[in-house]
């Protein structure tokens, strides 16, 4: 039996996606994150010693890292697939597949950078601090998220709009582990203050996502998938 330890807010939800669309059978285990620092609890540590989620074990095997979770699913249990999952992992040398692998990548090497940077920036103005202090690191904390960080996520966004443009899922025309790597960072950039009509595609995209019963079942089990501040 699989078993999920799944964060609550966090990028673990993609996982809990993909093992709906496989119809695979899971345990979840949620654990609640700290509410003053909103990190993981120190429990998950007994379960991996990096003590971040997502990580799931399957029998002996423990599996951290959303990306290494994603491909070891796939990988192991894609093949059952059939339908829309058929390509979940693309045939080697093709464009899907060099497709998938960028896009793999890109999500936790490029795009969350800027996406984690900005909630951090979004956060410590919000944090207990002396009075006279909170207009001042609320201006820089502006200063840095326009001059720095706003138009690295304004890139991607601008990047990913041009390629769903002429693409239905992030790998090409069929549904890949691309797709769901991608979900949780394409959730985070189109929710945290960024103008997004300039990207329909991207929000499309994200409809398509959405709509799908595998996804919605994956929230009602896993809960809201980017937090409220």
């Amino acid at each position: 039996m699989i078993t999920v330890h799944h964060l609550e807010t966090s990028r673990s939800q993609r996982v809990l996606w993909l093992l709906e669309e496989l119809g695979l059978p899971y345990e979840l285990k949620v654990y609640a994150r700290d509410p003053l620092t909103r990190l993981a609890p120190p429990e998950l540590k007994r379960i991996h010693p990096l003590g971040k989620s997502p990580v799931i074990t399957d029998g002996e095997e423990v599996i951290a890292e959303s990306g290494a979770i994603i491909e070891y699913l796939a990988e192991r249990y894609g093949a059952q697939a059939g339908g829309e999952l058929a390509q979940l992992v693309p045939k080697p040398g093709t464009p899907a597949h060099r497709q998938c692998r960028f896009w793999m990548h890109y999500a936790e090497g490029s795009l969350m950078n800027w996406l984690v940077m900005k909630l951090v920036f979004i956060s410590i103005p919000r944090q207990r601090m002396p009075f006279f202090v909170r207009p001042i690191a609320r201006q820089l904390c502006a200063k840095v998220i326009a001059r720095l960080i706003e138009p690295n996520v304004v890139g991607a966004l601008a990047f990913m709009e041009e390629h769903l443009s002429r693409n239905t899922w992030f790998a090409g025309e069929a549904l890949s582990m691309a797709d769901f790597q991608m979900s949780f960072a394409v959730e985070a950039a189109l929710t945290r203050g960024t103008d997004t009509t300039p990207y329909p595609h991207v929000r499309a995209w994200r409809d398509r996502m959405n709509a799908r019963p595998a996804y919605q079942r994956a929230l009602q089990r896993g809960g809201p998938v980017i937090a409220k501040f």
